[in-house]
């Protein structure tokens, strides 16, 4: 099992360093949207603070799961995020939901092996 979650959190960590630094260097084609409200909405983020934000947030939580640093506190910030893809994608672009499930259930299943972690919270 922890050869599981060491996995599991170093793939985690990948996925996010590219896609937090695709944000800035746009080295992966754009989703073409089916929806058209998807591709405004989108749009919308990229021309404003928010998708930069995301992105850096994203490429340090990445680094942080890589190198083993301060995990708690990196799966906590991270979760506002894969929430916030996957309703994107269960909203406006359901077809391209894969990824975004992938990022939010290894989120949720590396804080369910750190609970310990998190029962002061509640």
């Amino acid at each position: 099992m922890n050869t599981l979650i060491l996995v599991l959190r170093i793939l985690l960590g990948a996925i996010l360093i590219i896609f937090g630094s695709n944000k800035f260097l746009e080295f992966i084609p754009a989703l073409k949207f089916a929806n058209p409200d998807a591709t405004v909405f989108f749009s919308t983020l990229a021309d404003s603070y928010v998708l930069k934000t995301v992105g850096i947030i994203e490429i340090i939580v990445g680094f942080l799961l890589i190198f083993n640093k301060a995990i708690p506190f990196a799966l906590v910030i991270l979760a506002p995020i894969s929430v916030n893809i996957v309703l994107f994608h269960l909203t406006l672009d359901i077809a391209n939901i894969g990824p975004a499930t992938f990022v939010f259930l290894v989120n949720a299943f590396l804080i369910f092996k750190r609970w310990n972690n998190y029962k002061i919270l509640f």
